[in-house]
This record gives structure tokens, sequence and C-alpha cells, in this order.
């Protein structure tokens, strides 16, 4: 299963500490107006200052954003640059500030009304100083959040979702909008403002094509317009996956993979003038199946985004760059960051830009639904992007602030800085987990959630090699059944000697700790030995104290 931080009392969360139970939602400080107008997005966030009515952000319902620590030659917490292909991310922006949020992943997401928040293949739209975030809700979102073991399949469609926030953390429910003539599935939706009509367009895969559906105002309450059932330029007149992307000249376009095998990739203008509308593809380039289709857009370049054919599950994330949207096109790369743990174990949902007043965030929002089941808890994972001379990297955080007013943002005292820690990144039987090294052992149902765990055999073992670890006290723990006394948790070049404990014998679930770890190196080795026991791992952590 997905491991949880644990830590925070305040998080875009609804599990309780054993991540199983509803939690409160994330915490602030400050409430961070970002305050942008116009009616441009680059990068997913539709900025429509037009004089519509901005819904509520909530209340701030936890505690504070907790103050940095210091991190020596590591660069402690809020600015460490980690880089490398298994490590975490670079580049934060400095302490958290006062009007900083903490974003918590790894868990379900409350609403201010304490209940999960249901919002999958959808988009971010910003309009004046209040962020809306429109998704679909499915039927086996209910049930698989409130008991997250084994599969539901059910996309039965309950309907749009609109959220309001002002901060990115607090999300209050605007409207559930159940759509006339959506028929079938229903999905892989995007809102863009028109500033001729002065309408919020909806358009998504729907009614079997392509859906439109329009409303006066931000807080949902759209209407269906049309289905458009053949989209030209599309190989088979029909996109595979999409999401809406607009410009900063306030041109919306979608953005898709086609049809039957999806491995064509495209962007389709809306037209101008009512947004109602595909025009004429414009074709990006052919290769491997893809899907998760969607767009950013960072100092004058488009990143054209998506991931692997596995139907609805984690990837890392390949990218083809271009500085116009008809191309040139650069040959496809593999999102730096995403490759350790499959883009923190998601799928390409969709990016939005947070522009502030002293830089703009890129925010890759990532899908972790896999028919509501197999990865683990959490159905949303929200990463920050870096630029390192002009190329993008991905962080993979379980917790970060954010602030909306600057922009900046931060590693979190309470991130965990183990990688893929609950085994759930790699979907299928294997031998070797996604950045971990391992000997004699394999992955195992029967997880404490989700669906996967790590067992060790005989002679045996797990280790992960951490890079840029800030300075710090930490504790290492991992959850575990064994047949037998004396496999060993261990850490070691971190600094100090080497440090372990034994793991005691036990046929259920039971956490072992190392408490008051100093890491005073940069570097870490977190791993588990067994020595002739069977021993079931999951949900480690390294997390500071």
């Amino acid at each position: 299963m997905l491991g949880t931080s644990g830590l925070l009392l305040a998080a875009l969360a609804c599990s309780g500490p054993d991540g199983t139970g509803p939690e409160s939602p994330l915490s602030m400080s400050g409430s961070g107006n970002v305050g942008v107008a116009g009616n441009s997005a680059g990068g997913g966030v539709a900025q429509a200052g037009t004089g519509a009515e901005p819904g509520s952000g909530g209340n701030a319902m936890g505690g504070t954003a907790g103050a940095s620590t210091a991190g020596a030659a590591a660069g402690g917490y809020g600015g460490a640059s980690t880089g490398g292909a298994g490590g975490h991310s670079a580049g934060g922006s400095g302490s958290p500030t006062a009007g900083s949020a903490t974003i918590e992943n790894d868990r379900f997401w409350l609403d201010t009304s304490g209940t999960p928040i249901y919002s999958q293949g959808g988009g971010v739209l910003q309009v004046g100083d209040t962020y809306y975030w429109y998704g679909v809700k499915y039927g086996g979102a209910v049930t698989y959040a409130a008991d997250p073991h084994g599969k539901v399949s059910d996309t039965s469609f309950q309907g749009v979702t609109t959220y309001s926030s002002k901060d990115l953390v607090h999300w209050k429910l605007e409207a559930t909008d159940r759509l006339a003539n959506a028929g079938g599935w229903f999905g892989r939706l995007g809102v863009a403002y028109n500033a001729t009509t002065k309408k919020y367009v909806l358009a998504a895969q729907g009614g079997g094509g392509l859906y439109f559906a329009t409303s006066d105002r931000p807080t949902g309450g759209f209407v269906y317009d049309n289905v458009q059932k053949d989209l030209p330029g599309i190989v088979n007149g029909a996109t595979g996956d999409q999401t809406i992307f607009q410009d900063d000249d306030g041109q919306a376009y979608l953005i898709s993979s086609s049809s039957s095998g999806r491995s064509n990739r495209y962007v389709s203008p809306l037209r101008a003038a009512d947004f109602l509308a595909a025009e004429a593809a414009w074709f990006v380039y052919k290769g491997g199946g893809r899907e998760g289709n969607c767009m950013f857009k960072q100092a004058g370049t488009y990143y054209h985004c998506s991931s692997d054919l596995h139907g609805w599950n984690t990837s890392q994330t390949y990218c083809v760059s271009a500085t116009d949207l008809k191309g040139p096109w650069s040959a496809e790369f593999v999102l730096a960051g995403t490759e350790a743990d499959y883009s923190h174990v998601t799928q390409t949902g969709f990016f939005f830009n947070v522009k502030g007043s002293q830089q703009t965030t890129v925010i890759f929002a990532g899908d972790r639904w896999a028919d509501f089941a197999g990865n683990g808890l959490g159905y949303n994972q929200w990463m920050p992007l870096s630029f390192e001379s002009g190329k993008p990297r991905f962080h993979s955080l379980s917790a970060w602030t954010l602030d909306p007013t600057t922009g900046t943002w931060s590693v979190a005292k309470q991130n965990n800085w183990v990688l893929n820690p609950s085994f759930e990144a790699d979907r299928i039987s294997v031998t070797t987990p996604v950045g971990w090294k391992a000997t004699n052992s394999a992955n195992a149902k029967g997880a404490r959630n989700g669906n996967w765990a790590w067992q060790l055999s005989g002679n045996s073992s797990v280790s992960q090699s951490i890079a840029a670890l800030p300075n710090g006290t930490y504790t290492l723990a991992v959850w575990a059944k064994s047949s037998a006394a004396g496999a060993t948790l261990s850490i070691k070049n971190h600094g100090p000697a080497a440090q372990s404990t034994t793991i005691t014998a036990g046929d259920t679930w039971h956490q072992v700790k190392l408490e008051g770890v100093s890491a005073t190196s940069g570097t870490a080795e977190v791993s588990v030995t067994s020595s002739g026991q069977t021993v079931t791992l999951d949900d480690f952590t390294l997390i500071a104290q």
C-alpha cells in the first residue's frame, strides 16, 4: 500500500494516523490570496478575472505551517537541491512563509465539510484570487475511499464536481452537476473561460464524442450544449485521453491522443468564438501508446506530456517540448524525477500554474485512481516542478508547502524521504521494486492498505539509497509481519555509525522504529535484512523529528 507520513496534523487528507479513517484537511497559516487578473492561463490555470462570482475558499482547519529546519550541508528544508534520478526534489524556494499551506499526499483529501474530495480527470481554473477545481465523481470512488482494499471498478457517472479555494488547500464543494445527455462513459474534462461569450465552457469525453456544456459562473451549474462526434485531424475522429489547456492569450486547446491505440498525440484549437467545437488538430508526434495527455507552459516553452498505456495506472511521465504549438516538437523524454517511483505512484492527470509575486510554480496533478484500487491511499497527488537550466524536474514529495501569493514552495519537515515506500508503483508482480535494490524477495498481496507489500524469504534484503537528505534527527520506521524474530531494520551511510533494530515475530502488522537517527552526511541507506525468516513489509517512512 501507499504509506502516509502520519505526522501532519493538518493535511489535504482524510486518513487517520494509521491511514484508514478520516482526519483533518490540510493546515495553513494565513490565507495567501493570489489576486491575478486577466483571462489567460499558460499552463492549465485559466485566469478569468471578469467579475464572476468567486466561491468561498473555506476556513483554515488545522495548525500553522511549521518553521523550517536548518539543514546545513544538505540544504535544509525548503530549498534543498536533491537531484538525482532516484532522489527527492530540487529547489524549493526557501522556508515556509506566513501565507503558505502544507500539501500532504498519500491520503484521501477532505473538503471543508469533512467529506472526501471526489474529483477525477479534471483541471483547475483561476478566477481572480480563487481557484476552481473541476472533475468527475464516479460511483466506485465513494466505495474505495471508505474501504481502500481490493478493486472497485464502478465508473458510473455521478456528476461533475466543482470545488473552490483561495489557498489550494481548503476546498469547498460548490456543486455536483448531473449533466443531460452524458450517456455511457463520461470523463477527462476541462473548463476554460471564453471572454467573448462570457461563458465557462466545459469539454469532456461523453455522450459518444466530445461533450460541451456551459455555465455563466465558475461555481458550477453547467448546462449541456452539444456533442461533437467527429474530431477533424484526429485518427479515428476521437480522443483516447484528453485535457484542456488555455494559453496566455486566452485561446483554449484540446490536448489529446488518438483513440484505438493512442499512438498519435495532438493539439486541437477550440473554436475561438465560443470554445464549443474542436477545430482541425495539429499533429504533435507518433510513437508508443500514451494516455493521460496534458500540457503545461513555462517561460515560453510548451510541454505535451503523457503516461504509459497502462489503463489508469502508475507510470513515469513522458514529454515533448516546443516553443510553438504547431511545432517543431522535441524528441520524447522522460520527465526527470518521475523514474524512481513512477511519478509518485500516479498517472499524469493535469498541470496548472501558480503565478505569484516572486515566481511561477508549475504543479503536477497526479491521478491515482487505477479503477479505485491497487495504488493505495488518495486519489489526487500534487507535486511541484522546478526548472534546472531550463529543464523541468518533478519532485516526489509526500509533504510540501506552497504560498499562492508569492508562488514559492518548500519541502515540508513532515516529508517522507523514502520513495515508493509502500511498493505500489510497479503494479505487477516483480522481484525488485522500482527505486529499491532487493535479493531473494518479491512483492506480495495482503498489504495493510492498497494492493502490494514486500516479502523477504530466507536470506534476503531490500534497501534504498537516499540522496541529499537534509541534516537533522529522524525516525525510520516500517510496518512488518515476521515468521520469527531475527530480521533487522537498519540505516547506514548517514554520518554516524550504522544503526539497527530487530523485527519481532508476529503474524499481524506491527510498526518497527529506529528513533533519534542523526543524519549529517546528506545521504542514507535504509534496509531490512532477513536471515531465514519470512518477513512481510509495508509503509517505510524516514521523517524528521
